[in-house]
């Protein structure tokens, strides 16, 4: 098992290394163990938790939402792959709802015409994509 110090770290994953103080301190990583000289130790498996929490940092994830989005993903159970798939969806969701309300000023600043034929394109899209997740809802297993 490779494990990295704290600059080897923030070196692999392009972050400085206050910024791995700071993670450990809220809590988003945790080192593996700790050397002789009582260096943290971090694991590869951290490096990849600090490549995910930069890609959602860059889709405007707040700190908080990445602490509870990885809590989720670490509480996945013998069906993680179901449960990862839907926390895929949950981020995905939360994108465009961000995305849409990025667009509200333009979307209110468009002559009538112009809404209605960018929301008609839209709606058939948005109607199948509820109906999936409906459909994934109501045959799954009873909760």
């Amino acid at each position: 098992m490779t494990l990295y110090r704290i600059g080897e770290l923030a070196k692999a994953a392009g972050i400085s290394e206050r910024t791995i103080d700071y993670y450990t301190k809220l809590g988003l990583i945790t080192p593996e163990s700790r050397s002789m000289k009582n260096y943290r130790l971090y694991s590869h498996e951290t490096l990849v938790v600090l490549q995910r929490i930069n890609q959602l940092k860059q889709e405007k994830y707040t700190l908080e939402e990445i602490k509870s989005l990885m809590g989720k993903w670490n509480a996945a159970t013998p069906e993680a792959e179901v449960s990862g798939k839907l926390v895929q969806l949950e981020l995905q969701m939360q994108q465009l709802e961000r995305e849409v309300k990025a667009l509200e000023p333009v979307i209110s600043g468009l002559k009538p015409g112009q809404a209605n034929r960018a929301l008609a394109a839209l709606i058939p899209q948005g109607v199948a994509c509820m109906e999936a997740i409906r459909l994934l809802l109501t045959q799954g297993p009873p909760m």
